[in-house]
């Protein structure tokens, strides 16, 4: 096994859909998918089934996949090129890099599919819809891009609803059992992890809400929050 993800790894920079921390790339994707068609994200993309899915769903549309494990990105940026998806791209680097690679404004949209939902509460700010995430986001994001969560975690769900009230965030949409109640046909779209049910919750949660131009800051609150649902949880222990 380590043999083959050395071997992926080696290959991996060889792919022409693929740059690993590439330098001067900041503001010039549209120059690389060679047209001024809207980009779109997905973070902590794994295997890149949503770059995938979403990019033969919409030709009018780039998709970059983003994740820092080139093993996993490597078996989706193969299935990308076999199945000639042009306007398809996978970036490996850390998420907390965004603005390395992209200027204001530059992002249409983001997917974040069945993150790790980090639900020990001393890992929430790991949490990919934590405040210091989004306002990462907003640095990248044009006025009005929308942030689509797609989870099984119950927790995560349930803190990212939080998250959104507290801080004012626009909720566009939301549905707590994705294949009972939505017929979007971009949430069909499964993901590895997705068939693992790791969470076990049987159900798939879906997000869809925008950013404000700044943040509020009622940090300390939501530290309060999640210090009041950490000791509920040893009292009902």
């Amino acid at each position: 096994m380590a043999q083959k993800k050395l071997i992926r790894f080696t290959q991996l920079s060889e792919l022409p859909n693929v740059m690993e921390k590439p330098e001067g790339m900041k503001g010039k994707w549209r120059a690389h998918f060679k047209n001024e068609n809207p980009i779109i994200l997905e973070l902590a993309c794994g295997r890149g089934e949503y770059t995938i899915g979403l990019a033969a769903m919409h030709p009018e549309q780039n998709f970059i996949g983003i994740d820092i494990k080139g093993n996993r990105m490597y078996l989706g940026a193969k299935k990308a090129l076999a199945q000639n998806l042009n306007n398809a791209a996978f970036l490996r680097t850390e998420i907390e890099k965004l603005t390395d690679y992209f200027t204001k404004g530059e992002i249409a949209e983001i997917w974040i599919t069945f993150p790790d939902p980090q639900t020990r509460t001393s890992k929430a700010k790991k949490r990919l819809t934590y405040p210091r995430f989004l306002r990462l986001y907003r640095q990248v994001l044009e006025v009005g891009g929308t942030i689509h969560l797609k989870t099984d975690s119950p927790e995560l769900y349930k803190f990212t609803r939080v998250v959104i009230d507290r801080y004012e965030l626009a909720l566009h949409e939301y549905c707590e059992d994705v294949y009972k109640e939505s017929t979007m046909p971009e949430l069909k779209i499964r993901t590895h992890y997705e068939g693992l049910d790791i969470a076990r919750s049987n159900k798939i949660f879906y997000l869809n809400f925008s950013l404000p131009e700044e943040l509020k800051d009622t940090d300390n609150e939501l530290k309060i929050y999640l210090q009041e649902t950490e000791n509920q949880l040893v009292v009902d222990k």
